[in-house]
């Protein structure tokens, strides 16, 4: 196939090649540092270990960095998806003065850059009174990714057929019992992936965490902090740690959101 493609389009498909090699080969150092018997991070590797994992395991403090963000990454998804779902059935169905404007607004968050984002939501939560803590964690990611999930769900509802929810009003069906037999149905696989997504960019999250979280840190602020004195091989197997949820994760969000049923 490379044979039929033209100079210049070989050489596109060479360059892809190498930023991917240029992503991911990182990723696969830290891997494989990770499971290094050394705790100098640096080549050549001197035997295969699993003490690093059994370390970060014990550490209390990462432990409690890492329990707390999962409960913000949850607390933020569940918050994203009720809302944004809601907010991507109102939008689909009603038209109201300053839709456009409200549509825009729910996705301007996805288009700023994270420390932005950070430094105006902790102006104006102290501002209204909420202290830095997970709870302001929460509600600064599900306020940024609730583009998301509307966006998402959008999608799928603008591919869904009128014509199964007139039928469906037409048999006497009420507005709740066509929300759930025939629009959720249609419309699961995208609620599912964008939660996932959700999530994944949840846990990941450092700027607008940074400038809302109080005491209470999350596991990326945590590693972050703890750069200061040099990457560590608990930082390796956390981050190893990391990358394969996050992967699994990913890949699950975007076959969910691929996958769809075709609505008949």
């Amino acid at each position: 196939m490379m044979a039929s493609l033209q100079w210049w389009q070989r050489g596109l498909v060479g360059l892809s090649l190498l930023v991917l090699v240029f992503l991911y080969v990182p990723i696969v150092i830290l891997v494989m540092f990770s499971f290094n018997d050394s705790a100098v991070t640096s080549f050549p590797l001197s035997g295969f270990t699993l003490r690093w994992y059994q370390q970060f395991l014990a550490n209390g403090q990462m432990l409690t960095a890492l329990a707390n963000s999962l409960i913000v990454a949850t607390f933020a998804t569940l918050v994203s998806v009720t809302v944004g779902v809601t907010a991507a059935l109102a939008l689909d169905r009603y038209s109201f003065p300053g839709k456009r404007l409200f549509s825009n607004a729910i996705l301007l968050p996805l288009s700023l850059p994270g420390i932005v984002t950070g430094i105006a939501m902790l102006n104006f939560y102290k501002q209204i009174g909420i202290p830095q803590s997970l709870t302001a964690v929460v509600i600064g990611h599900a306020t940024a990714l609730l583009g998301v999930v509307v966006s998402q769900v959008m999608a799928r509802l603008a591919k869904l057929n009128r014509r199964l929810l007139e039928a469906s009003a037409d048999l006497g069906a009420t507005p709740f019992e066509t929300f759930y037999r025939v629009v959720l149905p249609n419309i699961r696989a995208s609620i599912l992936g964008s939660a996932l997504l959700c999530f994944t960019l949840s846990f990941d999250e450092i700027p607008v965490t940074y400038f809302l979280t109080g005491r209470e840190v999350t596991l990326p602020i945590y590693i972050y902090s703890t750069l200061r004195r040099g990457i560590t091989p608990e930082i390796n197997a956390v981050g190893s740690v990391i990358v394969a949820v996050s992967f699994v994760l990913v890949v699950l969000s975007v076959t969910m959101l691929r996958n769809q049923p075709k609505s008949r």
